[in-house]
């Protein structure tokens, strides 16, 4: 996820498509990392989620 300006973002996909294969660019500055944030917040609540139905299935 990268936020900044479309031609600053082409200009060093090359370099950021050697650390990953999903590349998304979110938009202009701090646009990837509010979307980082998001998908973090989404794992956080599926992984409470998973952690409360294992407590369930325990007691």
């Amino acid at each position: 996820m990268v936020g900044g300006q479309e031609n600053d973002f082409k200009a060093i996909e090359p370099i950021l498509s050697k650390m990953g294969k999903n590349i998304v660019h979110a938009g202009t500055n701090g646009s990837g990392l509010s979307a980082k944030i998001c998908n973090n917040l989404l794992l956080a609540i599926s992984m409470i989620g998973t952690s409360e139905a294992m407590n369930l299935g325990i007691k």
